[in-house]
Formats: structure tokens, C-alpha cells, sequence
């Protein structure tokens, strides 16, 4: 009873501690949803834990409902983790999240498929994950990472690492920013698709000038598709 007690203290407290809004423990004891739908996870997961799934998801359900934060049983939260705010969150069974993390609004932990097993994120210790984030698959998110709102996380992240895009590629990395000259390094699909379209026409247009017997008069639609595949900038 009192380490239950003292990890109550705790949750407070960093709750405080982290958002500058916190002006009293009453306030939030009684009025922060993320705090709620954490401690309605200490319990499902124990339930959980002693194989009793129904009640665990039944009372995940009512939780969900009353807090607008969907946590499943079976995912395993460390120490003083800060919902702030919470509508929409999601956090799936096989996600992992480490201690101290912080989750704004819109955050999902979710999988990629139906892949069996592991299949949702593993987020290390002192992460901050921005509104509205996606976190997808078995991938790990390491150590002081920031993931910035709206990203599309499908690779793992080194520790130290702040996060952007989508999908997600990291352009700071232990203090220090990541410059990207290649755009294959971010794995953007449409611009992958785009650039093989880009290819595709250019070889057509040189095997109907080899067949015509003809050279173009105008090189400017075959300059304009090389720069396309040659893009390079700067994040």
C-alpha cells in the first residue's frame, strides 16, 4: 500500500512539475484525464497480468470513455508518464514506454498490420511526443528523443534525436543537425514513385527519338525530369 501510495505522490508530482497550468494538487488529482486514464491503467494491467482480459478491457473501455484515452491493458507504462491533455490518445497491447515520457493530444502507439507478437513501438525514457504524432510498428524510439507534431515515426529513432515529417526523419541528433542531401534518405513514397515516373518518361522519350531517328529541338522537358531525380536539398 505504500509504494502505491508513494507512486501516486510521484505521478502528482511530475505532473506539476512539467506543466506550468498545474496550480494545486487538487486540481490535479481531480481534473487532468491523463492522470485518470493512467491510474485506470495500474489496474487493468495487473488484471491483465492475472490473465483476467475481460475485466481488464471492460474497464479499459470505461476508461476510454470517461477520459478520451484509449490504453490497452496489456501495454506496459513506466514511472510518472504526462498525458497532458489526452483526448485521442492511443496507445496499443505490445507498446513499451519508458520512464518520464510526456504525450500531447492525438498521440497513437499503434501497429502496422496483423503481424502477431510485438508489434507496436517501444519509446525509451524522457521522450516528448508532439500532438497528434503516429508511432507505428515494432520500432524503438530511444532515450531524450522529441517527435514533433504530426510526425509519421516508421523507423527507429536513435537516443538523443529530435524527429519531424512524414514520414518521420531525424534532423537533430544530439544537439547537432542532421543535414540530408539525399532524398531517398527520408523514404518518402510519393517521392519515390514520383522520381520512378520521372525515370520512366525520360527513357521512353530517348527510345522514341532513337526510333524517329530525331533529335529534340527543345531539352527542356528532359532537364526539368533530371532535376527531379536529382533533387538535392537541405533539412
Amino acid at each position: 500500500m505504500g509504494t502505491l501510495l508513494k507512486s501516486l505522490r510521484e505521478e502528482v508530482a511530475s505532473i506539476k512539475e512539467r506543466d506550468p497550468a498545474a496550480r494545486s494538487t487538487a486540481e490535479v488529482v481531480l481534473c487532468y484525464s491523463g492522470l485518470h486514464a493512467l491510474w485506470f491503467h495500474r489496474v487493468n494491467h495487473w488484471l491483465w497480468g492475472h490473465g483476467c482480459y475481460l475485466a481488464a478491457r471492460w474497464i479499459s473501455e470505461v476508461a476510454r470513455v470517461m477520459t478520451g484515452i484509449e490504453i490497452h491493458p496489456g501495454a506496459q507504462i513506466g514511472r510518472r508518464l504526462f498525458i497532458d491533455h489526452g483526448m485521442g490518445v492511443v496507445i496499443g497491447e505490445t507498446a513499451v514506454v519508458g520512464n518520464d515520457v510526456t504525450f500531447y493530444q492525438g498521440v497513437t502507439l499503434g501497429g502496422t498490420g496483423k503481424e502477431k507478437g510485438k508489434r507496436h513501438p517501444t519509446v525509451g525514457d524522457r521522450v516528448v511526443v508532439g500532438a497528434g504524432a503516429k508511432i507505428l510498428g515494432n520500432i524503438r524510439v530511444g532515450d531524450n528523443c522529441r517527435v514533433g507534431a504530426g510526425s509519421v515515426v516508421l523507423r527507429d529513432v536513435p537516443n538523443d534525436s529530435t524527429v519531424v515529417g512524414v514520414p518521420g526523419h531525424v534532423i537533430l541528433r544530439q544537439g547537432k543537425r542532421v543535414v540530408i542531401t539525399d532524398p531517398k534518405q527520408i523514404n518518402d513514397p510519393l517521392s519515390e514513385a514520383l522520381s520512378a515516373v520521372a525515370t520512366q518518361v525520360k527513357d521512353l522519350k530517348e527510345r522514341l527519338q532513337k526510333l524517329e531517328g530525331t533529335e529534340p529541338a527543345d531539352s527542356r522537358d528532359a532537364d526539368e525530369l533530371q532535376a527531379i531525380i536529382e533533387i538535392d536539398y537541405q533539412i
